[in-house]
């Protein structure tokens, strides 16, 4: 019983850390992809 207690719970903190984070997410995506435009065309190491 304890378990099952224990695994609702979580889930339910996996939920709330993944809703958090999310916005940050973005904001870091949106950084991230404005600096690599910035950078100019991106050459790939063989």
């Amino acid at each position: 019983m304890f378990r099952a207690i224990a695994d609702v719970l979580r889930a339910i903190g996996a939920a709330i850390a993944t809703v958090v984070t999310l916005p940050f997410r973005a904001v870091a995506r949106l950084f991230g992809g404005a600096a690599d435009a910035a950078s100019g065309p991106r050459r790939r190491r063989v």
